[in-house]
């Protein structure tokens, strides 16, 4: 049988920087998962991820967790193929199952705008939830045009187009398992909040 061998630490993409390796991303992820299971003690949150970008966060995330989680998705669309949102946010994929009474815990890759943040803390609102909070790998504070809630920031950046780690360029370097920031002339390609 062929072994598969990992690589100790991945190369960076070509025209990529990296902006956050994966052995810091991990250690950070570790602590946000120890403090959500301290707050979250003795009940059962259901973790939202809005997909695509936050897949591989809320992936790691929960692991860390020393709690029973539950988990759904939810997808928007804001970017559509630039790298900037347009501030038109579409609900692409709503959620399974009623939130009502629950403990609610909204996991993004990324917030920038803040307006996926917003569209969604005003539809989750609506369907009765115990409490509502927000959870970001990435906090881009200034790029917020409107303000919102980030109530689990693993990490404050500046208005840098970050890629990796599950965020993507018109659907490219999800897989990378870094954050990284793409530093070619032209970056006509998009992402989703």
């Amino acid at each position: 049988m062929n072994e598969t061998r990992v690589e100790e630490k991945p190369r960076p993409a070509p025209g990529v920087r990296v902006l956050l390796d994966q052995a810091t991303i991990a250690a950070r992820v570790r602590e946000m998962g120890a403090e959500l299971s301290r707050e979250y003690a003795g009940r059962r949150p259901l973790f939202i991820a809005v997909l695509k970008g936050a897949a591989v966060f809320l992936a790691d995330l929960i692991r860390t967790m020393t709690i029973d989680v539950e988990i759904d998705f939810i997808s928007l669309t804001s970017y559509g193929m630039g790298t900037t949102s347009s501030g038109k946010v579409h609900l692409v994929h709503d959620l399974r199952d009623n939130i009502e009474g629950r403990d609610v815990v909204l996991v993004e890759g990324v917030v920038d705008t803040g307006h996926s943040v917003r569209f969604l803390l005003e539809l989750l609102s609506q369907r009765k939830p115990r409490s509502l909070k927000v959870c970001s790998l990435l906090d881009k504070v200034p790029c917020r045009k409107v303000p919102v809630p980030v109530d689990y920031a693993g990490f404050r950046i500046g208005d840098e187009f970050v890629i990796g780690y599950g965020m993507d360029a018109a659907e490219t370097y999800r897989q990378l398992p870094y954050v990284g920031v793409v530093e070619t002339e032209s970056r006509s390609t998009g992402s989703v909040e």
